[in-house]
């Protein structure tokens, strides 16, 4: 696997960039769950030095987005029903909110970009460009929810999206794009309308069918089912 380059932009130290890069990989599911990552393999995707990688991975395991092993290696957690369970309910809570409250800044110049955006997921979905889509359905959201200028609200988003994109990427890989419904032409048409309560439905309705028709134990099922390769190459290395 190999990772985009840790570029320097204006205003962002070297440090900051490289975790930022390692923040998008790990949401739209680059990492596989339960495979261990060493600092200096992390380096070389990023093609950087360590030191830069080390705090990244540190900030990374103290937002729960990977876990500390015991060889001081890092892996994204596994998945287990009663977390997916929680970061549902907790994605529930938060995000309608972040909606509702976006919503009377939605102007039509950020209307237009939305319907922009969406275009292009329904594109990716077509092409089954799973990680195409994953990056396109959180531009969406946030794109959405940052209209309201929230300080709170979007780091906690952001957090959870980093301990579920890993296993959407897993699942959606499995059973395919065509198993995911995009809702999100009832929220641009509630934010036309200015209706809070459809667009809190509308996001509602977004977040517990993001993962398709499918069940969360049929998910998980899934999931171990492509993660167990993974987890006997590694034993056998050992």
């Amino acid at each position: 696997m190999t990772l985009p380059a840790a570029e320097r932009t204006a205003g962002a130290t070297l440090h900051e960039q490289v975790y930022q890069s390692l923040r998008g990989a790990i949401m739209c599911g680059r990492f596989v769950p339960g495979r261990a990552l060493t600092i200096r393999g992390v380096a070389a995707m990023l093609g950087t030095s360590l030191m830069p990688v080390r705090e990244a991975l540190r900030r990374l395991v103290a937002e729960r987005a990977l876990e500390l092993l015991a060889n001081r290696r890092v892996s994204v957690p596994h998945m287990t029903p009663a977390r997916l369970d929680e970061l549902c309910a907790a994605r529930l809570a938060l995000e309608p909110l972040a909606a509702v409250r976006a919503l009377p800044h939605v102007d039509g110049t950020r209307l237009a970009e939305l319907r922009q955006i969406d275009a292009g997921i329904d594109a990716a979905l077509a092409a089954g460009e799973v990680e195409r889509y994953l990056q396109l359905n959180q531009l969406f959201h946030l794109t959405l929810y940052r209209a309201g200028e929230p300080q709170v609200l979007i780091p906690l988003i952001e957090s959870l999206w980093l301990q579920f994109g890993p296993f959407m990427r897993a699942t959606i890989g499995r059973i395919g794009a065509s198993y995911v419904l995009d809702r999100h032409v009832e929220a641009l048409a509630a934010l036309e309308r200015r209706d809070p309560l459809a667009l809190r439905l509308a996001i509602e309705s977004d977040i517990r069918d993001g993962m398709g028709s499918l069940s969360h134990e049929e998910l998980l099922r899934l999931y171990r089912d492509a993660a167990a390769p993974a987890e006997r190459s590694a034993s056998a290395r050992e």
